[in-house]
């Protein structure tokens, strides 16, 4: 992706990224959301999903990225935004870091009280079943980073009752 110090390490499976991350993750609580990064394009300023999701928390860089219907990478400090994204001389579009998006804008500045990990277990089996997801607790309402389908997305306020929630504690 021509991204400065991404090396994603993807892992499936909410009980292999719980062992890898679930005490990192957990350590956050406590921390404010200080700013976040994802990459949109420049000429039209739309949100390329296939590139991670960044979130500072007091200091702590926190990279998240899904791949294909069931791939979870999470990196820590590892990405450094004041290094153009680059590689992409064959497309059309050029990339860039951004700090706009409408659904992470309001958490900005908020305390994180709780995250989770999220799995995805329709009653009818799908494509994503078993996807895990990342969500943030704050004090003025949830924000999780989802499997979309071989991309990012982003959701807030009560997750889907497919999802079967395990909070991470300290």
């Amino acid at each position: 992706m021509g991204i400065s110090g991404f090396k994603p390490s993807f892992l499936v499976g909410t009980e292999l990224v719980r062992h890898a991350h679930g005490p990192r993750l957990a350590e956050l609580a406590g921390r404010r959301l200080t700013r976040f990064a994802l990459v949109r394009f420049a000429e039209d300023d739309d949100w390329y999903a296939d590139c991670p999701v960044l979130l500072d928390f007091d200091d702590v860089q926190l990279e998240v990225c899904h791949s294909k219907f069931d791939e979870l990478s999470i990196g820590w400090d590892t990405i450094d935004t004041t290094v153009a994204v680059t590689g992409w001389e064959w497309f059309e579009l050029t990339p860039r870091w951004s700090s706009r998006h409408e659904l992470i804008e309001p958490f900005v500045g908020q305390e994180l009280y709780e995250v989770a990990l999220l799995e995805w277990c329709p009653a009818a089996a799908d494509l994503a079943a078993g996807s895990v997801a990342v969500e943030f607790v704050f004090g003025g309402g949830r924000l999780r980073i989802v499997n979309g389908l071989d991309e990012n997305r982003i959701e807030v306020g009560a997750a889907p009752p497919e999802y079967v929630r395990y909070p991470l504690n300290r």
